[in-house]
């Protein structure tokens, strides 16, 4: 087992880059990326980074020469011939050949395109432009970079032993909610922790962990290269940027109302099983649902990523009740903000009801919170796509607190989504 404390006194060995690898991103980026790489190739997307907790000044602890290296040393990463066996071989799903030859071809010879950085008001505001398969695969690393620095700024102040104990403490912390979770009958977690996490180092030792304590309860990582060296299984499916991107190109409300639907019926033509999975919070769940489509009653699951999980899980069973469907049958993934005791609370209420399986992130790979006072506490950080074709992108979310895009906009799109009065839920991670 390494010895992470000692790795990260000397963490200025050029042995630990904090992005090692092009897969080290999350699995529903690259089949996310296929899918845009088909279906929407020229289209021009920004990305821009977005710290909605305020208090955490970036720019004024991480330097910024720093943060240009490391982001320098990711544009120069390119696929191994081993990583590309992995993605061209493997059985991901059930399904070998996921990923489609003229796609690998592509994403074989792809470096990522350039970023523009620059310091306002103690934040760093960082963008990515251009086409849209190429700057998506900016948002993890770049998250991964700016989580990772600003936990070496606060480690660098510490000194070896006072390392050697923060370290100990947190594998601790890890270890009793490992075994606070082990021998529940029908668990299923994965790791979802890669795009805040602590370090590189310390997920790859939390899904160690996780092997270690879970046994067959753990169904695998998020983390393309932590799958691959661990032999696991990658586990994801589709995020709010497909939705967020193809309502922003709709040139009508009409065209708007229709644009979820539009990103899961060309999710529909590729895959099968466990990958049709909805994610509908991002215009509100509700209206998501009760317009549906009569086929998206027929896929497998459902994730949860906002609002309060148990209520989004009933109107989900509800939705799938009135359409005929049968919910014991039906998959939720919960996968907002879980740390054990909510995991076992959500477990105990819909076990048995529905099939149910968690994403754990932040507080997973990054809970740290009280070890060095809140110096090392998560915090919330994305990187999310602002724009498509020079309009702006919207999100609404479940949780109004997660809302993002300008006013008028996301005043416009609460019309033709229907979304009501919301209740805010506090954004810590």
């Amino acid at each position: 087992m390494m010895d992470i404390a000692t790795r990260v006194w000397n963490h200025k060995w050029k042995i630990d880059p904090i992005v090692r690898s092009l897969i080290d991103t999350d699995f529903y980026k690259l089949l996310m990326c296929q899918s845009v790489f088909r279906n929407h190739r020229d289209t021009q997307v920004t990305f821009s980074l977005i710290n909605r907790t305020k208090s955490i000044r970036l720019a004024e602890l991480i330097d910024e020469g720093e943060l240009r290296e490391q982001l320098d040393h990711i544009r120069s990463l390119s696929l191994t011939r081993g990583e590309s066996t992995w993605l061209r071989g493997n059985t991901f799903y059930g399904k070998r050949q996921m990923f489609r030859p003229d796609f690998m071809e592509w994403f074989e010879g792809l470096r990522l395109p350039p970023y523009h950085l620059e310091k306002r008001d103690g934040q760093y505001e960082l963008t990515f432009e251009g086409d849209w398969p190429e700057v998506m695969l900016w948002e993890i690393p770049a998250l991964a970079v700016l989580m990772e620095l600003r936990s070496r700024a606060v480690l660098g102040r510490m000194g070896r032993f006072e390392l050697q104990v923060l370290y100990a403490r947190a594998m601790t912390r890890t270890w009793e909610k490992v075994e606070r979770l082990r021998g529940t009958p029908g668990l299923r977690i994965a790791d979802f922790g890669t795009r805040r996490r602590h370090s590189f180092l310390w997920q790859d030792w939390c899904v160690q962990a996780m092997i270690e304590g879970m046994g067959d309860s753990f169904a695998g990582t998020s983390n393309c290269l932590i799958a691959k060296n661990r032999d696991l299984e990658a586990i994801g499916t589709n995020a709010h940027e497909l939705p967020m991107v193809y309502a922003a190109l709709a040139d009508s409300d009409a065209e708007l109302a229709e644009a979820p639907y539009k990103v899961l019926a060309d999710w529909h033509e590729e895959h099968e099983g466990n990958l049709r999975i909805i994610l509908p919070d991002t215009y509100g769940t509700e209206g998501f649902l009760r317009r549906a489509p009569d086929w998206l009653a027929g896929w497998t699951g459902i994730r949860i990523d906002s609002g309060d999980p148990a209520t989004g899980a009933e109107t989900a069973i509800r939705w799938w009740q009135e359409r005929g469907e049968d919910p014991r049958e039906k998959l939720v993934i919960f996968s907002d903000g879980l740390d054990a005791e909510k995991i076992l609370e959500l477990h105990a209420r819909f076990s048995g009801r529905v099939k149910v399986s968690f994403g754990w992130g932040t507080m997973l790979t990054n809970d740290f919170k009280g070890l060095a006072g809140d110096a090392l506490a998560p915090f919330s950080l994305v990187c999310k796509a602002v724009a498509a074709e020079g309009r702006p992108t919207v999100k609404l979310s479940d949780n109004p607190e997660k809302a993002m895009g300008p006013a008028d906009e996301i005043a416009r799109y609460k019309r033709v989504f229907g979304v009501g009065p919301q209740s805010p839920i506090p954004v810590t991670v």
